[in-house]
């Protein structure tokens, strides 16, 4: 019967129309892989795959890594040597954080932020590195798990890997948000002291700082998916799958601002704690974002090692 139901849906000729046209798409980052193929593999893998699974298990990884990463970041301040920085951390804290959670917090950050302890820097540092490596390997075993490999390499080798993207990840995350910072500033700077006067290389700049952090973002998803997982690469560094997860999370990002500044009553519900129910979903959201992305590259690699199959045994 339901054999029957399919058969005539597939049949139908809308949809026989679309069936036939994807057979013979082909996009860029596919490979000349026929989109209809990659989908066989893609939604298979996203109905077995356990996805939701993996990406609370990544969130809560990184979740965890979060605050020892702050309790670093803020004892490092003190020793950059950059005039009036605290207080304009402090200003952007005042923006982003609800007004309770702010006040709450305010007198320890003010604390950490200016006086210098290396002794807390150097436990933060570790902690930082050994909770933003355990994510890392989060992400290293659901990975493996989307091609159901078995790590075979060392625990030392793996720890490597990890630390490896972690650096690579923290470079590019440092830059972004030194963008972010100081960027505006710079602008304002240039703008006042009439080193810019045109109003189209203002908007170009503007939109310059945003492309290059959307390439941060790219490149941080492409590391991972290439250096992540233990099975030999059959994708390219720039991948179609990168740049899914690239456009899925920006879009999944400003959605949530939106939500958020609009919407969301987690703030008047929960108090403080709302914004750490907020930062865990967001989290939670991406992780299933950079799995669908990885999913995208094996449905490609298997989708084009079954053709090689299909070619050979023709051949025979």
């Amino acid at each position: 019967m339901l054999e029957d139901i399919y058969q005539k849906f597939i049949h139908w000729k809308p949809i026989f129309l679309i069936i036939s046209f994807s057979k013979q798409l082909v996009l860029p980052g596919f490979d000349g892989i026929p989109f209809f193929d990659v989908s066989l593999f893609f939604f298979k893998g996203i109905q077995k795959g356990y996805i939701t699974q993996r990406a609370s298990s990544l969130s809560f990884n990184f979740f965890l890594a979060l605050f020892p990463a702050i309790i670093f970041f803020f004892t490092l301040i003190p020793y950059l040597p950059i005039s009036n920085f605290q207080t304009t951390l402090f200003e952007i804290l005042q923006t982003f954080l609800p007004t309770n959670a702010f006040e709450t917090v305010k007198s320890t950050i003010s604390d950490i932020i200016t006086n210098k302890r290396s002794g807390l820097l150097s436990v933060g540092f570790i902690m930082t590195l050994y909770f933003a490596t355990n994510g890392v390997n989060a992400i290293i075993d659901a990975f493996n798990q989307t091609y159901h490999t078995v790590e075979s390499r060392s625990w030392i080798r793996q720890r490597l890997i990890s630390i490896f993207l972690v650096v690579i990840l923290s470079v590019l995350l440092i830059i972004s948000i030194s963008l972010i910072t100081f960027g505006s500033f710079i602008l304002k700077y240039l703008v006042n002291h009439s080193v810019l006067k045109s109003q189209l290389t203002i908007y170009l700049l503007l939109a310059g700082k945003w492309i290059v952090l959307l390439a941060m973002l790219f490149f941080s998803v492409s590391f991972l998916y290439y250096f992540a997982p233990a099975k030999k690469k059959t994708f390219r560094f720039i991948s179609a799958g990168s740049t899914l997860a690239t456009f899925l999370i920006l879009i999944i990002t400003l959605g949530f601002n939106y939500y958020v500044a609009n919407f969301s009553k987690y703030n008047a519900l929960y108090g403080s704690i709302g914004t750490l129910i907020i930062i865990l979903m967001w989290i939670y959201f991406n992780a299933i974002i950079l799995l669908i992305g990885f999913e995208l590259n094996a449905s490609i690699s298997n989708a084009k090692k079954k053709g090689k199959e299909i070619k050979e045994l023709k051949i025979q």
